[in-house]
């Protein structure tokens, strides 16, 4: 990976080989751990990337519903802000990431008053309503008051809820930060260099960055040192509970039952549901319902194939048995949830 980073500024195929089929959307590989697979799920598709200059005091309230944003800050230092709870200082090269849809203020300060609102589909305006978006781009990807002002602000956002594994999203904090000190990308740098291009292929040469460090810090999260890390991912060191884990992510349309994926993992039935259910907090089969309305959740939102199909592809036999596990599980259709995600301005 390292030897390829040096060509990726002049080729962005190379970028492409080097996220690999994981982060490109393939099937999960046979035996891949839990983590892996639901990474893969997040997979930004025309991603919303943008420079904010300013010079302070300056605050941004985001208001956009999108499920998830990474943030840094190239110059200067910012505070994320959310009602009822800390703020949270951003300094040159430290990492956050945001997860919606609730909203926040990215600030100089955490007592300054935003003088921008961000809305659902990325539209800006002042504090009275009158549109910014005109009035303060300053050139590709790039928006605030001038170019060279004293803070910068780099974000990347997912715009579509379909493109991040709701299970995913459920074991992150409000606010994510990693440190300078805790992780170090030279993704970053690149990133903002490949931001100020705009040449064929390029919405697609960013999506890819933003996938690679986002699947770099969600790493370094899960392991650092004392991290609270999600049962599922605990369960993956089980000599048990992770090949079986596994088994479920690699090959979730096969009909699987509890017997055939204890024979699998070289266990009994007993000795599989027991400790699959304390390790993971919920039986091997109530785990991959989830993973598989997960799957068509995003299949549905990113595809126009039939629900026969996406049935198919996760693992029920018809379109209805999908349809009535989805609504039972979701609280609506897959058509309603394939429309809902499609609606102009749909964000989270």
């Amino acid at each position: 990976m390292s030897e390829k980073l040096g060509r990726i500024r002049e080729s962005p195929a190379d970028l492409m080989a080097a996220v690999g089929p994981a982060s490109a959307g393939a099937p999960a590989p046979a035996g891949e751990d839990a983590l892996g697979a639901l990474l893969a799920g997040a997979r930004a598709r025309g991603a919303f990337l943008l420079r904010s200059v300013f010079d302070p005091p300056w605050a941004i309230h985001v208001r956009d519903e999108a499920p998830l944003t990474v943030l840094t800050m190239v110059r200067g230092e910012g505070w994320i802000v959310r009602d009822r709870r800390p703020p949270v200082r951003l300094r040159p090269g430290d990492l956050a990431v945001v997860r919606g849809p609730e909203p926040y203020t990215v600030a100089d300060d955490p007592s300054t008053e935003p003088r921008v609102t961000v809305h659902p589909g990325q539209v800006t305006t002042d504090p009275s309503g009158a549109g910014l978006c005109v009035e303060l781009h300053r050139g590709v990807r790039t928006w605030g008051e001038r170019p060279d002002a004293a803070h910068a602000l780099v974000s990347g956002t997912y715009q579509l809820p379909g493109e991040v594994s709701r299970r995913l999203l459920r074991t992150l904090p409000g606010v994510l930060l990693l440190t300078a000190e805790d992780w170090h990308s030279p993704l970053l740098p690149l990133l903002r260099d490949e931001m100020a291009r705009d040449e064929p292929g390029q919405a697609a040469v960013l999506d890819r960055l933003l996938d690679l460090i986002l699947i770099g810090a969600l790493r370094a999260w899960f392991t650092r040192q004392g991290a609270d890390a999600p049962a599922w991912y605990r369960a993956h060191g089980d000599p048990v509970v992770g090949p079986a884990l596994g088994l479920l992510h690699a090959d979730p349309a096969r009909p699987w039952t509890v017997a055939a994926l204890a024979a699998e993992a070289g266990v009994s039935r007993a000795v599989l549901a027991r400790r699959f259910t304390e390790l993971v907090g919920e039986p091997p089969m109530a785990y991959l319902t989830d993973w598989r309305l997960s799957l068509a959740a995003d299949l549905l939102a990113s595809s126009d194939a039939t629900l026969a199909a996406v049935a198919r592809q996760v693992g029920y036999g018809s379109a209805f048995a999908l349809s009535a596990a989805f609504k039972r599980v979701r609280g609506l259709s897959p058509a309603r949830h394939r429309d809902a995600v499609r609606a102009p301005g749909a964000g989270g």
